[in-house]
């Protein structure tokens, strides 16, 4: 089959994105405009910011994508999505841009679900590293700012399958980073923060209980049962823990003074960082890493063993953390299971991840409808 170059469109969050991706294996271009100057002043992402920013965005960024794979906007075979989930606003930026594109052009629009975007991440660079050799079923692991999730992923005639088996129930674990910097005074994005500062401390200093799931999902009650073996997370718990650790220590006091001295330097190093924290708070954020970790790690191998799949992949932003990336090598070696990871470039939101999904759906001709829209809520199924 000839060739197939997709133009993917990504604006879920708080980065505009486009790429072209050739075949599903090879990126050709991949521009990612980032937010993080615009929303770090608030400590986190205002939704209405980001819709103003991918407006601002989104025609250069698309035009940059096109350049710098050196193609035309007539010459891609068509363009790709993101339609949940999100931030409604943004991604509707996204996708009427599509819509009038792929109408003014007259290619075919596909439709894709974020998170399947990340999984296929890990696929596309796999692809294009020209490993042949990954085994399936996969477990793979979907974790970042907005999602904890797990899901069976089989490639069938007409596409890929996904069957979640777990889902956090309450925050998302790149959120508890977030939300645990923010309250240490370490600014925003926090998790990058606490993984680059964990190193200087002692991760078994601060004892944080394991996460306990004793009662059913709310968002389900009401609902069969599903079937087969579940693995939520929940991470609400600790970063409770840890505002009682804050309180009970007094640290309230030191936390004020390194927010107002690192708010005088525009992009600290970690250095910087590190003489801003006294010795206690390198070892809470050491031990509430190693807790998080530790979690993610044990539910997602006890799963793969449940399951017994064939390979584990672990993917989205929270995908970059160092110690993650360290405890699923040397866990899973154990097991003698396969894991993989997109590189870090391809662990945030891009649009190479879109596009590299859409490729399945384009063999088969699953365009999306001229009325379909964004939702927020979107799940993978």
């Amino acid at each position: 089959m000839p060739d197939a170059y997709i133009l993917g469109i990504e604006s879920s969050c708080d980065e505009t994105a486009a790429a072209v991706v050739r075949s599903g294996e090879q990126v050709i271009s991949n521009v990612v405009f980032s937010q993080i100057a615009t929303h770090a002043q608030y400590g986190g992402v205002v939704p209405e910011l980001a819709s103003r920013e991918h407006l601002r965005a989104i025609v250069p960024v698309v035009r940059k994508a096109l350049d710098d794979a050196k193609r035309t906007y007539q010459s891609v075979d068509a363009l790709a999505v993101t339609q949940g989930p999100g931030l409604p606003g943004a991604l509707l930026v996204g996708i009427s841009y599509a819509k009038a594109l792929a109408f003014a052009l007259d290619k075919p629009l596909i439709a894709v679900n974020h998170l399947e975007g990340h999984i296929h991440a890990v696929l596309l660079e796999e692809k294009q590293k020209g490993n042949r050799e990954m085994r399936f079923p996969v477990l793979a692991l979907v974790v970042s700012g907005g999602h904890t999730h797990l899901y069976l992923a089989e490639e069938r005639e007409r596409g890929w399958t996904y069957q979640n088996i777990g889902h956090t129930r309450d925050d998302a674990a790149g959120e508890a980073f977030d939300k645990v910097a923010k309250l240490l005074g370490m600014g925003y994005p926090g998790g990058p923060v606490i993984d680059k500062l964990s190193k200087f401390g002692e991760p078994h200093a601060v004892k944080f209980p394991m996460p306990q799931i004793k009662h059913r999902d709310r968002r389900e009650q009401g609902q069969p049962e599903p079937e087969g073996p579940r693995f939520d997370f929940s991470y609400s718990g600790i970063k409770t823990s840890v505002l009682r650790y804050v309180e009970k220590n007094q640290l309230q006091a030191a936390i004020a003074a390194r927010r107002r001295k690192l708010a005088a330097i525009a992009k600290p190093s970690v250095e910087e960082y590190r003489a801003a924290c006294e010795q206690s708070t390198l070892d809470l954020v050491a031990s509430f890493q190693r807790t998080m970790v530790r979690d993610l790690v044990e539910k997602t191998l006890a799963a793969a063993r449940e399951c017994d799949v064939a390979t584990v992949f672990v993917t989205g932003g929270v995908a970059a953390n160092n110690e993650l990336r360290q405890t699923f090598e040397q866990e899973a070696a154990r097991q003698g299971l396969p894991v993989y990871f997109p590189s870090r470039q391809l662990s945030t939101d891009n649009a190479a991840m879109i596009a590299a999904a859409a490729y399945p759906k384009f063999l088969v001709q699953d365009f999306a409808p001229a009325d379909f829209s964004a939702e927020a809520g979107m799940r993978l199924v």
